[in-house]
C-alpha cells in the first residue's frame, strides 16, 4: 500500500466514521428539536444533574455510534473491507453482505456479544 493510498484511507475513516459519530453525538446533545430515546435520556440525565449516568451513557452511546457509523461506510461501499474467518475464508463485507452490518450492530449484536453495558432504547417496542 503505497502512502497516496494509506492517506486516501485515512480520509474516508475520519470524514465517514469519526466526524459521523461527532456531529450525531452533537445533534443528541444540542439539537433543542432531537427527540430521539437518546437525546431524552442525555438530557434527562444533565437535567437532573447526575453527571455519573449522564457519563455512562455518552461513553457507551458514543462509542456504539462509532462503530455504526464505521459498519455504515462499510455497507454504503465507502470502506471497501474483508474479512478473513479463523478457517481462512476471505468475506469482502462490501459484496458479500447486503448492506446490513450496522444494523445488525445496533438492533442485535452489542447486546448479544458484549460483555460490557449496553443501552437498548428499543427494549418494549
Amino acid at each position: 500500500m503505497t502512502q497516496e493510498e494509506i492517506t486516501e484511507f485515512a480520509k474516508l475513516l475520519v470524514r465517514n466514521v469519526r466526524d459521523a459519530a461527532i456531529r450525531s453525538a452533537d445533534n443528541q446533545l444540542y439539537a433543542d428539536n432531537m427527540n430521539s430515546p437518546i437525546a431524552k435520556r442525555w438530557r434527562n440525565a444533565r437535567d437532573v444533574g447526575n453527571i455519573d449516568e449522564f457519563g455512562e451513557d455518552i461513553i457507551v452511546d458514543t462509542v456504539d455510534d462509532t462503530i455504526f457509523y464505521f459498519l455504515l461506510a462499510i455497507d454504503e461501499g465507502l470502506l471497501s473491507l474483508s474479512f478473513t474467518t479463523p478457517e481462512g475464508k476471505d468475506i469482502a463485507l462490501t459484496s458479500d453482505i447486503i448492506g446490513e452490518l450496522g444494523g445488525w450492530y445496533m438492533g442485535e449484536w452489542r447486546s448479544k456479544y458484549s460483555s460490557e453495558r449496553c443501552s437498548n432504547d428499543l427494549d418494549g417496542l
